[in-house]
């Protein structure tokens, strides 16, 4: 069994004080000599006190931590986004409490409630890809705790959101893969019910339209996040009898499905095919050839998360009803997977 946690009721008994006597000591009060406060800070050294803020923030009405709900905190991009989140609270004296979701809405309500029951002043999340319904998010609102979503969010709901420029960040990538002589691209997508996914499919779709191309149907494919599933989809364009010369993916994951893909046929990156992700994961310069790929930003996107937080909502209460997501710009990172051209 652990050793008790020293208080200031051990402090007093020790030097015949009362409890509310070395708070004020320990506290600084002009009212304690500063021969008394000397005296009690030995004392609390010689037992080896430490000051439990958790209780203190609690009885001044907060608790000073921020909970952050994530689907994997091993995606540079996520990582990231938690160095960012963390760099910020450290600067306001805030504590973080970190969490993933793996992906599973049941997980995350686990999250949820775990957070909630530690009494966290708010909770940023970015929303697993089983998560449809808002319900659990509701209840962090109904606990009188603030919410911030950022990159994934459900649209729905009310609340304070921090995401990218992903509908112009795709546009950007789709149309420098056509100014590259690509023509027939092929798009992988994400889930249905997340809006973030389909900014991305917007901006896909205006780039193809904008020059003027009609493609397949079948080259527009949502709901393939994972790599496993991209490798799948793609090995089946790339054995039709016209197959795409380029993939535009919202996910690294995904490009790194196509590329294996591709690979595993014999086709040409980038020569006879282009590929360009989301996200800048760090694998994505590491491997042959490099994955070009849309910079998120992972840790400025933290960074304006916390910042929100901190000069919006912990002094506004209607914050919560804030209409306008928050845009953090984002950039396309070309490499040798799209340089048909050599436009690097």
């Amino acid at each position: 069994m652990g050793k008790k946690r020293v208080t200031i009721y051990d402090i007093a008994a020790e030097l015949g004080f009362t409890a509310s006597y070395v708070s004020r000591a320990l506290n600084g009060y002009p009212s304690v000599s500063p021969a008394i406060v000397a005296l009690v800070k030995k004392k609390a050294t010689e037992l080896n006190y430490k000051h439990n803020s958790s209780a203190a923030n609690l009885r001044q009405g907060h608790s000073k931590t921020i909970g952050v709900i994530v689907p994997h905190i091993n995606q540079s991009f996520f990582s990231d986004a938690i160095a960012g989140i963390e760099e910020i609270c450290f600067e306001h004296g805030h504590s973080l409490v970190i969490c993933q979701s793996h992906e599973s809405q049941k997980q995350e309500n686990l999250a949820i409630e775990t957070l909630i029951r530690q009494n966290v002043d708010c909770i940023f999340i970015s929303v697993s890809i089983e998560t449809q319904s808002t319900t659990n998010l509701e209840e962090i609102t109904n606990n009188d705790i603030g919410l911030i979503q950022f990159d994934r969010y459900l649209d729905p709901l009310k609340s304070n959101i921090v995401i990218n420029d992903n509908r112009q960040a795709s546009f950007d990538a789709v149309k420098r893969m056509l100014n590259d002589g690509y023509k027939r691209i092929a798009f992988l997508g994400g889930p249905h019910h997340m809006k973030i996914f389909n900014d991305r499919k917007e901006g896909y779709i205006e780039a193809i339209k904008q020059a003027g191309l009609t493609l397949p149907d079948n080259f527009t494919v949502t709901n393939v996040l994972g790599k496993e599933a991209a490798m799948q989809m793609s090995r089946e364009l790339l054995t039709a009898a016209e197959p795409p010369d380029a993939f535009f993916t919202v996910s690294d994951h995904q490009s790194l499905g196509v590329l294996l893909a591709a690979k595993s046929l014999s086709v040409n990156v980038p020569e006879n095919l282009g590929i360009i992700g989301f996200a800048n994961e760090s694998f994505t310069e590491l491997i042959s050839p490099a994955l070009s790929s849309i910079d998120q930003h992972g840790k400025e996107l933290g960074r304006t998360t916390a910042s929100l937080y901190f000069t919006k909502m912990i002094n506004n209460t209607n914050a919560s009803l804030l209409p306008e997501p928050v845009i953090v710009k984002s950039d396309l990172i070309v490499r040798e997977s799209s340089a048909k051209i050599n436009s690097l």
